[in-house]
């Protein structure tokens, strides 16, 4: 045997078959995720080792990398420690190659979240991916849609505090209650990146936020019957953008079998069209990387998931792009 001790991968190779769907994931994420900007933003507020020996802190780039997979993949920190024992592929992409390799145990991992939740890095991590686009030519300039997806929160007291999250409030869509928080998105109406996200309790209204999610260099802003009166808010005084709001439902009914009344039906089809793409973004979120139920108290720990899941979901969604780039 070599003086070298043989890693995971090299048992694996002999068994490889064909690539699997996480395997092909996690090779694209590889080359377009902007892991240098990523370090370069995290490893000022990284503990260093110590100069008194002890056990010295894990490599910042496979505590990152073990992040970003909690997030595609929407495990807790337990879950997270489990596949990286578990699963070949979560390995490697962390970054753990060799059997003597120390994997991070889930108080590790959830110290990470912690580390970019006190110093706000969730937000820096979102601006750092916007920056990255850009510079790449996939600018967020013309047209903004907004829209606001509804994430569900644990309604259960059986909890060491005994109680529902304060933070998290309850409100009606439609005919069913929602307990939980508000996701809102400002994204560009031409590739569907997000330029813009806001997280409140699911009991704010659509338009509350509204401004926060505009950058201020759109020509047109496309929204949902929720924005009704979008133009006429105090901090829309002076914008020069042209708001198009879809038609409340039981307006657009008894609109006229007319050749006005036809127009305007054809007009808000057209609205509809373009407005369509923000439900892609959330879908992504919701479905591909699960978040679908947060488990973290708090609008402040979920606003730097939510950022970093934004982040993530731009360089997903622009992946072809940037692929063809590197």
């Amino acid at each position: 045997m070599s003086g070298k001790q043989l890693g995971f991968s090299d048992y694996e190779l002999a068994t490889a078959k064909k690539q699997t769907k996480r395997e092909k994931f996690l090779g694209e994420m590889e080359a377009v995720v902007p892991w240098q900007a990523f370090i370069a933003l995290i490893e000022p507020n990284y503990p260093k080792a110590s100069t008194k020996g002890g056990r010295p802190p894990y490599p910042m780039a496979t505590m990152l990398r073990t992040h970003l997979l909690q997030q595609w993949y929407s495990l807790s920190a337990p879950a997270m420690e489990e596949a990286l024992i578990e699963v070949p592929t979560m390995r490697r992409f962390a970054g753990i190659e060799l059997i003597s390799d120390r994997i991070p145990d889930e108080t590790t991992i959830l110290t990470f979240r912690h580390l970019l939740e006190k110093h706000e890095l969730g937000e820096q991590i979102f601006e750092t991916v916007k920056a990255h686009l850009s510079a790449r030519g996939m600018t967020m300039r013309q047209g903004t849609i907004v829209d606001a997806t509804l994430i569900a929160a644990p309604s259960s007291t059986k909890n060491k505090e005994g109680k529902r999250d304060p933070e998290m409030h309850q409100t009606k869509k439609g005919n069913q209650w929602y307990f939980g928080m508000k996701v809102h998105a400002g994204m560009d109406k031409d590739s569907g990146l997000i330029h813009s996200v806001v997280v409140t309790a699911a009991n704010v209204h659509d338009l509350t936020s509204a401004a926060e999610l505009l950058h201020g260099d759109e020509e047109v802003v496309y929204a949902d019957a929720g924005y009704q009166g979008i133009a006429k808010r105090p901090e829309m005084t002076g914008k020069t953008t042209e708001f198009r709001v879809a038609m409340r439902p039981g307006k657009r009914t008894a609109l006229p079998d007319t050749p006005e009344g036809r127009l305007q039906d054809l007009i808000e089809t057209a609205k509809a069209h373009i407005r369509s793409k923000v439900e892609h973004p959330f879908r992504v979120i919701k479905q591909q990387f699960g978040f679908q139920k947060t488990r973290l108290r708090g609008l402040a720990k979920n606003r730097s998931k939510i950022n970093v899941l934004a982040a993530l979901l731009n360089l997903f969604q622009a992946r072809r792009q940037l692929l063809v780039t590197v």
